[in-house]
């Protein structure tokens, strides 16, 4: 079942559990699909208001890309728990079976794939953010800095799957891009995280 469909109770409950997945990477996609909800929360007190005409441009693009964040980050989450559950699947096959030499690769790709997309994803949510502080609603710049921290956290935890999983690829090159994307997307993050957080006090 998609984790959209789960109760928050049993998705806790389901990650609590001793089984591979949900695990840190389905995390991450949910905590950056809580930070889109949280910002579209703020966006959703600001549209309309007479003292923010000037930025209702703004406010109406952003609830769109943030109601778009907020679908793809959980459709993010099911697909790394997809791609480490079958590179869990496939890496208790023996070395030579020929399904394990066919999938493992692919599989092993996703799971950098997948994170790293969700590391971008919350990069871009911060930088919206960024942009929306200062255009919102003020007293909900409170909850507009817990999501640029939650959305911080989101790619930094996304990176955490990356790096665990990179050296698994077989191209040297290759994993030495990716690892050095990673860390720009994480170190932007944590700039914008704090730009936004200084505008909100």
């Amino acid at each position: 079942m998609p984790f959209a469909d789960l109760t928050l109770r049993d998705f806790l409950a389901q990650t609590a559990a001793k089984q591979p997945t949900p695990g840190g990477g389905a995390v991450a996609g949910a905590a950056g699909a809580l930070a889109a909800a949280l910002a579209q929360m703020v966006v959703s007190y600001s549209l309309g208001k007479k003292n923010l005409a000037d930025h209702q441009p703004l406010l109406q693009d952003a609830n769109h890309r943030l109601e778009r964040a907020r679908i793809m980050l959980l459709e993010l989450a099911d697909e790394d728990a997809a791609a480490y559950g079958l590179v869990n699947e496939l890496s208790k096959l023996p070395e030579t079976d020929p399904r394990r030499m066919r999938d493992l690769p692919t599989a092993l790709q996703a799971s950098v794939d997948v994170p790293l997309s969700v590391a971008a994803c919350a990069t871009d949510l911060l930088r919206l953010m960024r942009d929306l502080a200062g255009k919102s609603n003020a007293y909900l710049r409170s909850d507009l800095a817990i999501a640029a921290i939650l959305a911080e956290a989101t790619a930094r935890s996304a990176a955490w799957n990356v790096t665990i999983n990179v050296p698994q690829l077989a191209d040297p090159a290759h994993r030495d891009r990716v690892s050095r994307q990673t860390r720009t997307l994480v170190e932007t993050a944590q700039a914008l995280a704090a730009e936004v957080e200084r505008a909100c006090v």
